[in-house]
């Protein structure tokens, strides 16, 4: 089982690299990996997993040999008869049926084991639904399908099991998966949370600010919560409860920041790599919307542990003794050492690229070697970092350079991670190979240069580092088997809604529901997440409610004259997906801290949700505020003020939920620093209340407000037209240009063509999978307006009120702390 984990690894890398067109060898088209992807992934779950509690952990049973080799078989099939099968498109054999039927009940049997019985149900439920479609309720009824055309739909075609959620897993999330193994192989975890602890850990509540600063590291390179939650809580979480936290807040911290490791660029969850094709944007520019969130909700959780802290009184870890200036000294050349080393490397590589031009490549790596390699002997002048005992007394902090000189070389594979990705813009498969194979050259080559600079036995490390290598794959393929094959079972659930028009129907039903409300609507597919992600994992449970429900949010905002962005739509759904993690009776990370604490999971639970609330009003801010996304925002000052206002509003939230801000707030200051937060975060809503948002130009205008938006600017317009089921409908919608040009040829970078004739605009076509197409726009509807912002009075005046707001009640509380204070030195009156 080893080799042929580490064969799955290596066929990843292979399939990523530019090496089968070097050499013109081993060249796949995407149907092809799919395949060979999902048959790895069925071979070895059938070894990994055991069928039942009672069965054998010594030794595989030979049944589960035999179903693991017919598993790989029909995971495979696509790929062993490609030329048989593109030679009779939609005439399968009894053996395509066959083998169809095996791979469906197989898969099924695979998620069983790997994810548990809840992603079975729920696709089960579907696929009775496509059978038994002319029995159900009228408003989700279909005429049904037989046997050969669902196990057509859902096998032999890339509509169902090999569908985009497979192609996403095969293309890139197995890289990360594998890069962030790799990293946390080659030591680089315990360096991040050593670093945390020497930098925090001096602080009231430290270690618990040391959990949030570690997670928010791993959630750098890592993207799952529940591992955030293994690799770092059994160090964070007895460190909390050595400084006075009580067991369940020590893992209900932990839980907390360890969910939002998914929600943290630069690699978020495996989820955020499948935005990529559902939305249609690069992956570089969903890194940029979901930071400000992201940092936000770290820093909101930072400052609750800090309020914690101050009501439980907590100890400090002991610091070493040392003069406040020399403190100072090291905090500033830390700090502006840093800085001035991130410039050299930034302005090193672009000088490099100027000069050679299309040699720049191997130049750059011969430096990057050099580099590591000076990194490596910098290292190997001071012990290895050891292992944090979670059991031993903490008599002394390290300092920060201390623990930071043992491992500089870990920065270059992030570095190289982050340049590809922002930089370069390379798609996020390629970025991840070359920040994978930086990984894999350090694992294989550390400890052999560890050995020779520190004169130690080199065949012995030689030996060591093989090991790490070999173990470092099979440990990646080890933990992408329960993605591999939730992304194939959330394809049965796509391949339905595809083969039954299940997504229209609900756009009906949820606006039955919802009434045609969108608070209503985003209430009701928050709680949809939560519900489905208390039994599946956040990428198929994203796979779900996206397929589902996005179109819906956004067709339905539409029509109710609210132009949501797409990603704004698809980041909700991410974000109350993740929150599944952490919420009662099924949160898995909660599970998991809890079992560590040795505490009750539930408690635990109820805990972490309550610190999970600041991280859960963010979804709906950025639907009515898309700003927060950096959607809109254009220069760096609003950038700054944006960002200011927004972090000042949640951590009132966070203040608002722990009741307490300078002190114990009472109910009423926790009721005003609520309206304050909200006033903060929509400004707008008030300045609406008193004039119009946006003013209506005529159609004939429209072409003319395409002009003139600015390069990467977005735009506002009216359509309405006849919808598929014959009714009318007017939409609001918000759609991004490109580079400035021609009207039309910008509206045609969207895949929208309008038709002129005469003042009257009409939709010519929407090309299928664009942008256009995914927010709900149809040919034949016709531009009747275009929206310019109206002349409102200054955001500026709710926000300053409230402002004012916070400092009067920061006032009252700074009086009544001090009278508290005063009375306890005066001791109790006589």
């Amino acid at each position: 089982m080893l080799w042929v984990a580490v064969a799955w690894s290596l066929f990843q890398l292979w399939y990523a690299s530019p090496l089968p067109f070097v050499f013109g060898f081993g060249i796949l088209n995407d149907t092809e990996a799919r395949a060979i992807h999902l048959g790895f992934a069925l071979f070895l779950t059938f070894l990994a997993y055991p069928a039942l509690r009672s069965s054998p952990r010594d030794r595989v049973p030979l049944l589960d040999w035999v179903l693991a080799a017919v598993g790989g078989f029909a995971g495979s099939y696509l790929f062993l008869f490609y030329v048989e099968l593109s030679g009779r498109p939609g005439q399968p054999t009894t053996l395509d049926l066959v083998t169809g039927t095996v791979g469906i009940l197989l898969l099924l049997e695979a998620t069983r084991r790997a994810l548990g019985l809840p992603m079975v149900v729920v696709a089960c439920v579907f696929i009775f639904y496509t059978f038994a479609g002319q029995y159900m309720p009228d408003v989700i009824q279909h005429r049904g399908a037989s046997l050969n055309k669902f196990l057509n739909h859902q096998w032999l075609t890339t509509e169902g099991v090999f569908g985009i959620a497979l192609g996403v897993s095969t293309s890139f999330v197995f890289l990360f998966v594998l890069f962030g193994t790799l990293l946390e192989k080659a030591g680089a975890g315990n360096w991040m949370m050593q670093i945390s602890i020497a930098l925090l850990g001096h602080l009231r509540g430290g270690p618990a600010k040391v959990a949030v600063v570690s997670s928010a590291l791993n959630g750098v390179v890592s993207g799952s919560s529940v591992s955030n939650v293994v690799s770092g809580g059994i160090f964070t979480i007895p460190l909390m409860k050595r400084t006075g936290l009580s067991g369940v807040k020590a893992g209900a911290i932990e839980a907390s920041a360890s969910i939002n490791g998914q929600i943290m660029p630069p690699v978020m969850g495996a989820a955020a790599f499948l935005m990529v094709e559902y939305v249609g944007i690069p992956y570089s520019e969903i890194v940029m919307h979901a930071l400000l969130p992201a940092v936000f909700s770290y820093l909101a959780l930072l400052y609750m542990v800090h309020l914690e802290a101050i009501k439980m009184d907590l100890k400090t870890i002991p610091q070493r003794p040392t003069p406040a200036r020399e403190r100072m000294l090291r905090m500033g050349l830390g700090l502006s050492g840093s800085i001035l080393a991130v410039c050299i490397v930034y302005y090193s590589i672009v000088a490099i690229q100027a000069l050679f031009g299309g040699t720049a490549p191997p130049v750059l790596a011969i430096a990057g070697v050099a580099l590591y390699v000076a990194s490596v002997w910098y290292s190997s002048r001071y012990p290895d970092l050891a292992l944090d005992d979670p059991n031993a007394p903490i008599l002394e902090l390290p300092r920060a350079w201390d623990v930071t000189r043992t491992g500089l070389d870990f920065l270059i594979p992030i570095a190289v991670l982050l340049w590809c990705l922002m930089v370069e813009q390379m798609s996020p498969g390629l970025s991840a190979f070359w920040a994978t194979l930086s990984i894999l050259g350090i694992i294989a080559t550390r400890k052999p240069l560890m050995a020779v600079f520190r004169n130690e036995n080199l065949a012995a490390s030689v030996r060591a580092a093989w090991d790490d290598l070999i173990d470092g794959l099979a440990l990646g393929a080890r933990n992408m088997i329960g993605i591999g094959i939730a992304t194939a079972t959330a394809g049965i659930v796509v391949g339905t809604i595809t083969l039954t028009g299940l997504g229209l129907m609900m756009t009906e039903l949820v606006e039955f529901i919802s009434g045609g409300n969108v608070i209503l609507m985003l209430i009701l597919i928050a709680a949809i997440s939560l519900v489905l992600g208390m039994g599946i994992p956040t990428t198929a449970n994203y796979i779900l409610v996206a397929t589902l429900m996005a179109p819906v949010v956004v067709d339905l905002g539409a029509q109710a004259g609210l132009p949501i962005p797409l990603i704004a739509v698809h980041l909700f759904v991410f974000y109350f997906g993740i929150m599944a993690d952490i919420t009662p009776p099924v949160g898995l990370a909660a599970f998991a801290a809890a079992a560590i604490s040795k505490e009750d999971p539930i408690a635990t639970g109820f805990q972490g949700a309550l610190y999970s609330l600041r991280t859960a009003i963010l979804p709906f801010v950025f639907i009515f505020n898309p700003a927060i996304l950096l959607i809109g925002v254009d220069t760096w000052p609003q950038t700054i003020w944006v960002a200011t206002v927004s972090l000042i509003a949640i951590l009132l939230f966070s203040a608002a939920t722990m009741n307490w801000f300078v002190t114990k707030s009472r109910l009423w200051e926790s009721a005003a620093l609520l309206l304050i937060c909200f006033t903060l975060f929509r400004p707008d809503w008030w300045l609406n209340q008193v004039s119009p948002p946006y003013e209506e130009l005529p159609a004939s205008e429209f072409l003319s407000a395409v002009a003139q938006t600015p390069a990467d600017g977005r735009i506002n317009f009216v359509v309405e037209g006849v919808d598929l089921m014959g009714e009318d409908v007017r939409k609001t919608v918000n759609v991004p240009l490109g580079e400035p040009g021609e009207p039309l040829e910008r509206l045609r970078g969207i895949g929208l063509t309008i038709t002129q004739a005469g003042d009257a605009l009409m939709i010519s076509n929407v090309d299928f999978g664009s942008y256009a197409k995914r927010i709900g726009l149809d040919v034949g509807y016709d531009v009747v307006a275009v929206l310019r912002k109206a002349d409102q009075p200054s955001s500026l005046i709710p926000i300053g009120l409230a402002l004012a707001a916070t400092a009067g009640v920061a006032g009252l509380q700074f009086a009544r702390a001090r009278k508290q204070a005063d009375r306890k030195e005066t001791g109790p009156a006589r």
